[in-house]
This record gives C-alpha cells, sequence and structure tokens, in this order.
C-alpha cells in the first residue's frame, strides 16, 4: 500500500513510522475521533522490521507487563476480522518452549506462574507431550516445554494492511515516501516535524520507527537508546507428504530455548530461523550466509527432517533492541508532545494492538488498561533496568 498525497502544512498528531506500531498508533486514534492524524512513512507501509518478522503472537513473557501486553494483543488478533476488519491467516497452534537445563525449567516454571496469575492459561508440559505436539522435533534432551495454546501466529503484512485501511476510513491521512529528517522542538516544546519534502507544523508527535528511532529522537533532543541488529528467516520449499507427519499443520511455534532455534509451518513449508551470536549492529539488511554453520547445527540436532526440505526464500530484516531487551514506551518528561513506542527487541510486531491502545491513552491523557511507566526510556538513567528472559 503506497500514497503519495500532499505533504499538509500542519497537523494534530504526526506518527512517524508506518510499521505494525505506527498503523496501530494511527487506527487507535482516529477510532477514538482524534482529528488531523498525520503518519509517515519513508517507503511502503510495513516495509521496515515489520515485513521481516516471523508473524508470532505470544503472551509467553517473564516480565509481567509483556504478558499483559502480549494478552491483550492475543484478543485483538482474534477480533482482528471484526476490528478493524481483516483477516490476517491467524493460526493458534500454541507456541511450544524446548527447556534441556534444570535452569530453563524453574526460569519458565516462575514464568507460567506469573502468567496464570494474569489470567494466561499457559501450562509445563513433559517431554513426551512436546513431542506429541511437534513429532518432527528431536526432544531427547529435553526435560520439560512451556505451553499456551492460544499463542501462534499471523500475516504480519495484513495486519498493516487492516489497521491502515481503517485508520484511512476514520479519516487519518497515510502518506509514504516520506522520509523525516527531524523534529523540531523550539523551546523544549515540538513543533514541527521535519522531511524531504518540507515540515509539517504540529505540537505532538509519536516516534514508532522501529530500528531508526534513536537518530531520529535524538533531533528533538530525547535519548533512545535502541540499537539495529540483523536476524535471517528461510522458508523452505513445499514439504513432502512424507514429511508432512513430522511437521503437521497444528504444529505450534516451536523453540528451543538454550539455541534460540525456531520454527512454524508457513503455507506448505517451514519457516524456521534463529539469533546469530557474533552478528555485529548496524543496519545491514543484506542476507548472509555467516550464520548458516550454527543454524545448521541446530537443525540437525532439533529437526533433522528439515535438512531434506529445499530452501524456497529467504531474507534478513532489523531487531531493533534496548540495553535490557524491553521495549520504550512512554512520553518524554523534557519535551513536551514527544511520544514514543520503540525498542521492541523483537516482539514488537505481536505486541501492536496493546501498543496502539496504550499511545492514545497516554496522548489523550488517559490512564492505559496497564502502567507502562516503568517502560519509558528514562528508566535507564535511573538505573531501573527491566529484563525480559523469554525472548526470541
Amino acid at each position: 500500500m503506497t500514497s503519495s498525497g500532499r505533504l499538509p502544512d500542519d497537523a494534530r498528531v504526526v506518527v512517524i513510522g508506518g510499521g505494525a506500531i505506527g498503523v496501530s498508533i494511527a487506527f487507535h486514534l482516529a477510532e477514538a475521533g482524534v482529528p488531523d492524524v498525520l503518519l509517515l512513512e519513508r517507503d511502503a507501509l510495513g516495509s521496515g522490521s515489520t515485513s521481516k518478522a516471523a508473524g508470532g503472537i505470544r503472551a509467553q513473557f517473564s516480565d509481567p507487563i509483556n504478558v499483559v501486553l502480549g494478552a491483550r494483543s492475543l484478543d485483538a488478533f482474534e477480533q482482528f476480522a471484526v476490528r478493524p476488519g481483516q483477516e490476517i491467516d491467524l493460526h493458534q497452534t500454541g507456541y511450544l518452549f524446548l527447556l534441556t537445563t534444570p535452569d530453563e525449567v524453574s526460569l519458565y516454571e516462575r514464568s507460567v506462574a506469573l502468567q496464570n496469575a494474569l489470567g494466561v492459561e499457559s501450562r509445563m508440559l513433559a517431554p513426551d507431550e512436546a513431542a506429541a505436539l511437534s513429532p518432527g522435533v528431536v526432544t531427547d534432551d529435553v526435560i520439560a516445554a512451556a505451553f499456551h495454546a492460544r499463542d501462534g501466529y499471523c500475516s504480519p503484512e495484513s495486519v498493516v494492511l487492516g489497521y491502515a485501511t481503517a485508520a484511512r476510513r476514520l479519516g487519518a491521512r497515510i502518506l509514504t515516501g516520506v522520509e523525516v529528517t527531524g523534529i523540531d522542538a523550539q523551546d523544549g516544546q515540538v513543533s514541527a516535524v521535519l522531511t524531504k519534502q518540507g515540515a509539517v507544523r504540529t505540537t505532538s508527535v509519536v516516534l514508532a520507527a522501529g530500528a531508526w528511532s534513536q537518530s531520529i529522537a535524538g533531533t528533538a533532543g530525547v535519548h533512545l537508546p535502541v540499537t539495529p541488529l540483523r536476524r535471517q528467516i528461510l522458508v523452505t520449499e513445499p514439504i513432502a507428504k512424507s514429511t508432512a507427519a513430522l511437521l503437521p499443520d497444528t504444529m505450534p511455534m516451536t523453540i528451543d530455548a538454550a539455541s534460540t532455534f525456531y520454527l512454524h509451518r508457513e503455507g506448505p513449508g517451514v519457516l524456521f530461523g534463529m539469533s546469530y551470536q557474533d552478528e555485529r549492529p548496524g543496519f545491514d539488511v543484506e542476507y548472509s550466509d555467516e550464520w548458516m554453520a550454527d543454524l545448521m547445527e541446530a537443525v540437525s540436532w532439533r529437526c533433522p527432517a528439515l535438512l531434506d526440505v529445499g530452501l524456497a526464500h529467504r531474507w534478513a530484516g532489523l531487531y531493533e533492541v534496548t540495553p535490557d531487551h524491553n521495549a520504550l514506551i512512554g512520553q518524554s518528561s523534557t519535551t513536551p508532545g514527544f511520544l514514543y513506542a520503540t525498542g521492541f527487541s523483537g516482539h514488537g510486531f505481536l505486541q501492536a494492538p496493546a501498543v496502539g491502545e496504550i499511545i492514545r491513552d497516554l496522548y489523550l491523557a488517559r490512564r492505559p488498561f496497564v502502567d507502562v511507566s516503568p517502560l519509558s526510556a528514562e528508566r535507564f538513567a535511573r538505573g531501573d533496568v527491566r529484563g525480559e528472559a523469554n525472548i526470541v
């Protein structure tokens, strides 16, 4: 979806970034009746990290705020065909974390107890139960697993399309091909968003530019510690009937907690990947085979059935990483009118519906459904680091 409409002279609020987070924010603001919402995206909608995501959605986290954000977003994904009104190829086959050490088991037992206390019906499984859910995965060394049946995956592109279409229908303006170069903050107050096509006067801006957020925020005197880090994904050719029994359509998103190797069905094939420990921070999104030795070692041990399937697609995208791998959500205390939602460290897409609600409420000076003040970017100056352990 692209649009090259004329850049307006002013707007009530400007959202910077057209990924899942940005379009969710635009939709929620417009739905709440906020007039003159303008979203600016330098490329096509969803062309940044969103289009490179694995599409996973889950409520299994170790941080209570992330649990609540994930669960709230699951509710929204389940109702997405009605509100905002878009089919998203939703597969709620669950998320299955395979655990191979006593320390991992203890960590996930605590996380499951927290999730249960917050209304998420996750549970611990024995190795044979995990093997039954993902029969193509080797569980010889697995001593336990964590599972939540409502987790799963869906189409990131469809989520972006749904929110953007509905936001426009509700009166928001969405312009693509408009590169933001900075934010003008006169005397500490937001006064304009600067682009290569000109300036837009505004007193409110929401920065949702993902891996590109730090440099843009810096032009307004706001420090957002976001570092870009490449992650890569592979998708196989259609699997043979003989292999389908090992990798059925019903298999969960399955993750080896120790290595971060993960896989799920993707149409007729299988999508898989893992983090690469030697990856260097930066904006490089060219696909590289330098991770293949580590990946194939993980595949050979955890899911050897994949070794017999050809590769159809491969791509690289960017994680937007913060020092504690938790998001930055809030509003600047030093620059009035500056709100932000960025630094999600790999779980921005799955939290996009809930984050749209929260930014809407912060903008309208309403109390959000969850207190996100602990996710303020200022937490690092205070030393209030929040670690997230259940992360891929």
